[in-house]
């Protein structure tokens, strides 16, 4: 298997490109399900003012959605170094899945019967044939001239159609051929797959597996396009996405209004903020206003600082950060679940004297038991409240072990319930425990 496209070395070619656009067709719909489901669609509330409305066409409504999708795609693929493609699952018992098996069978059951026939009538399977031919033509790069001219030599449709009308059609050997080809063409994941066919030995369920087979092969390639064409993407992906986005804005004028009220909204809090902090304490007229009006940098900064607060449930995401939308709503649970973590810890020490917290070994105990009871803070399900009653007590049962080995004396039962009470207390937005590690500034570094 000299020519194994990921046994040897493959020069980075336009092919990686053609690949990468077949991938996109693939994977448009899963994609557009996965950003439909990471993504909330609440009723669109506070619209800002923008362009008075215009009627767009079906065709301009579709190019639209393709651009957007595109996007979204080479978006994922410079963002996440995991990205990969995958072969689509259809849910169980569904009925597009019922559907499709059904007329998978009719067909297959069709090609059994016109091989049976006397003589056998090949139709179907030289059709079968012309499709494994262009899909394994599709596989080769532009230096792969040997390959191209074997498959083109041995699965000749004219010639096979007319071995046929004579009755001397070898469906055998051209299996074998197919099987020999793939298994130079394929990727070693692929290899076990491969050797499995030699072992069918009915021609009807043989071109099944080999479909089955020649499909995983196809997002075999897809992903090595998606590897090649990454390096590039990451170049130029930024000014790929302003260019998209403002093919988007001449076409539909309002599509990015709340990126404009995000924005907006985040100046107008620097704005108070700086009045606030530049205001003498005396009451006398604060400074200029141009020494309030925030940067550019400052007001955008703030703004990202502000999706970690967003509130997902009631309001729309910015559009230009929607395609990363799952990923704030996943730092935002983390920044959550930190600031409880950080309260819960601050009013622990604070109460049990340096002697507990300098012991880091309990520290690090004690931060891995209030983790381990906040992991299911981000669903919709999860009780804080209930979850801090645990944690107060589980604080108190480890507090009481570390003081008893540092041979200090033990918390009285008073001690305990005002520990549990401000454990306790750490839920609420107000405490002032809690907005102590919860106050995120502008100008601030956020470490997760």
């Amino acid at each position: 298997m000299s020519e194994n496209l990921d046994k040897s070395n493959i020069n980075e070619s336009s092919d990686s490109e053609q690949g990468l656009e077949g991938a996109v067709e693939h994977s448009d719909e899963a994609l557009q399900k996965n950003i439909k489901s990471d993504s909330p669609s609440p009723q669109r509330v506070q619209r800002p003012h923008s362009s008075p409305l215009r009627f767009v066409t079906v065709e301009e409504l579709l190019e639209t959605t393709k651009g957007v999708t595109n996007m979204a795609l080479a978006h994922e693929i410079v963002v996440n170094g995991d990205f990969r493609i995958k072969p689509v699952e259809l849910p169980k018992d569904s009925l597009e899945k019922r559907v499709k098996e059904i007329v998978h069978k009719a067909f297959w059951d069709c090609l059994s019967v016109q091989l049976s026939e006397n003589p056998p009538t090949y139709d179907h399977a030289i059709k079968l044939v012309g499709e494994i031919k262009e899909t394994l033509l599709s596989f080769l790069l532009p230096g792969h001239t040997r390959l191209r001219n074997q498959i083109t030599e041995v699965l000749d449709l004219d010639l096979i159609k007319q071995e046929a009308e004579n009755g001397a059609l070898d469906i055998s050997r051209l299996a074998e051929f197919i099987i020999g080809m793939m298994g130079t063409l394929c990727a070693p994941a692929r290899d076990e797959e491969v050797k499995n066919l030699k072992d069918i030995k009915e021609i009807v369920p043989l071109f099944r597996a080999m479909f089955a087979v020649l499909d995983l092969m196809k997002v075999d390639m897809a992903n090595f396009a998606v590897t090649s064409i990454r390096p590039h993407l990451m170049q130029q992906s930024v000014e790929y996405e302003r260019k998209k986005f403002q093919e988007l804005l001449e076409k539909q004028p309002d599509s990015l209004d709340f990126v404009t009220q995000w924005l907006e909204e985040a100046s107008a809090d620097l704005m108070i903020q700086r009045y606030k902090h530049t205001l003498p304490a005396s009451g006398e007229a604060a400074s200029s206003k141009d020494a309030l009006v925030p940067s550019a940098v400052s007001i955008q900064n703030y703004a990202y600082l502000k999706l970690l607060k967003w509130d997902h449930l009631r309001r729309p995401f910015p559009e230009t950060v929607l395609m990363d939308q799952a990923r704030f709503q996943e730092l935002q649970g983390q920044l959550e679940l930190l600031t409880v973590l950080g309260a819960v810890l601050l009013v622990t020490f604070s109460m049990s004297g340096p002697g507990v917290s300098s012991r880091a070994d309990f520290v690090e105990r004690l931060k891995t038991i209030v983790k381990v009871l906040l992991t299911d803070m981000h669903l919709p399900t999860f009780l804080l409240d209930e979850a801090l009653t645990t944690i107060g007590e589980k604080v108190c049962l480890e507090l009481s072990g570390c003081l008893a080995l540092c041979g200090s004396p033990a918390f009285s039962i008073d001690k305990e319930t005002v520990l549990k009470g401000q454990i306790q207390a750490v839920g609420g937005p107000d405490d002032p425990v809690r907005r102590i590690t919860d106050k995120i500034s502008p100008g601030h570094s956020l470490t997760l």
